[in-house]
Order: C-alpha cells, then structure tokens, then sequence
C-alpha cells in the first residue's frame, strides 16, 4: 500500500492550545506529512467559514502571534522529524519586520512560510528573508492567473509552490477534472515542487491527485472534524487520525 503525501492545516489555538495539540498528534499519527499551522488573522482573504470560525475563536481569548509561535516551537519539539510550514497573512509579517518575523518563526521550527496575499514579485522581501533564516517561502498559484503570470512564478525558481486548485475561498468542495491537472501541470513546468489545496476532503479527491503533486493539502475537513468534536477529546484524535488515513492512503 503506498502513501500519498498528506500536508495538514490547523489553526494555532484552536479551540484551546491543549485540543489543538491533541490534533496535531492525531494528524501524525494518521499519516500526515507537513503540519501547515495558520496563525489566526481577524480579515483572511482565502478561508472559508470553517477556518474564518475558528480564527475568531481563537482572536476572542486574545490569542496573539507570541502564543502561536510558542505553540509551533511545542509541536516542534515533540515532532522534529515532521515539517512544520507557517501560514498567515502579510499584515502580520509585516508590522514586526519580515526579517524579524522569519528569524523567530525560524527558531520555533518553522521551515516554509505561506503567505497568501503577499505576491511572489512584490513580497516586501519575504523570500530574501526566508532563505537568510534557512526557510522556503511557498508563494501561491491560482487558476485566476493570466497564463503570462503563471509562467513567470513557475519559472521564479521556487523549489515549492503552493497551488490552490480553484478561485474562491478553502471549504467547498472541489472536483478534480482535466482542467485541474492541466493547471497543475503549468505550475510544476519550471521544476517546483507543487503542493495542491482547497476543497480535498476525501480519499477519492485525494487518489486523483495523488501521481500530479507533492502532496494533498486538506484543511477545513479538519477544522470541521474539531468543531464537531472539541467537547470529546477522544473521538475528535480518533476522527481525525481516521480522515488523515483516508487522505493518504491510495488503495
């Protein structure tokens, strides 16, 4: 039985450092290869309601980027042979200094950062920042995309790229069709490493994208799956452990 490759989003904090880190363990656990770990933002432009929710939940206790940080730096600990990938937005890079940001996201273990709406060419020198703090930066492709632009972040030599398989937010639900591969493909056509996202929720979508990309990005299935299961701690680990097998496994 071989193994997809499987990078898990989870929201720092949420709903309490305590449950979040039980997910993390169960992710591992269920096969998950990359911890993608988002910082709470109050205005995302690329969630959906799930992970929007579960932001404001998190931001209501007062959560702050410290507390995220210290939460990566933990499961780095318990995890080092697992990736760990910082996802947020560019306000909160920004205001502290993106040097000084990616300097401490890199001391609590943070390996790639993914920063959506900081755009490849005008990242406000994030990718300088990165590769100075032994880090990727993983900028995003969108089908959106005129076909010059494409071509130009294909061929930016990123050794990864993160590609969100269709427009709109994360959470619904996304079908794998030819049109997807082919952008796929356009994204990997200068040589980067391609993670593919928004909308896998299941093993089908997961088996059809399985031989185009690096690995299988999921995240809203796993904010839903704690959202339903935060007051029973054992069922929510074991949930989550069974999807992140669903996800990986292809037969």
């Amino acid at each position: 039985m071989s193994k997809i490759q499987l990078m898990s989003h989870l929201v720092a904090g949420y709903p309490t450092d305590e449950i979040a880190f039980t997910v993390a363990r169960a992710l591992v656990k269920g096969g998950a290869d990359i911890l993608e770990i988002q910082l709470p933002f109050s205005d995302p432009s690329a969630d959906g309601p799930a992970i929007q929710g579960a932001c404001t939940k998190v931001l209501e206790r007062g959560y702050r980027t410290a507390d995220g940080l210290a939460f990566i730096s933990k499961l780095h600990q318990e995890f080092p042979q697992v990736k760990i990938y910082l996802m947020s937005y560019g306000s909160l890079v920004y205001t502290p200094g993106i040097e000084n940001f990616c300097k401490k996201a890199a001391q609590a273990g943070v390996t790639g950062m993914i920063i959506p709406d900081l755009p490849f060419d005008y990242d406000e020198g994030l990718t300088a920042a990165c590769r100075a703090n032994g880090m990727e930066n993983i900028p995003v492709a969108a089908p959106s995309m005129s076909p010059e632009r494409l071509y130009k972040l294909a061929h930016a030599g990123f050794s990864y790229i993160y590609a969100a398989l269709r427009t709109g937010i994360t959470g619904t639900n996304t079908t794998i069709d030819k049109n997807t591969l082919d952008f796929l493909e356009k994204v990997k056509e200068g040589g980067s490493k391609v993670y593919g996202g928004f909308g896998i929720s299941n093993g089908e979508q997961a088996k059809a994208l399985a031989s185009t990309v690096e690995a299988i990005v999921a995240g809203s299935v796993f904010v839903k799956i704690i959202t339903e299961n935060q007051n029973d701690i054992n069922k929510l680990a074991d949930a989550v452990e069974a999807k992140a097998k669903e996800l990986t496994q292809t037969t």
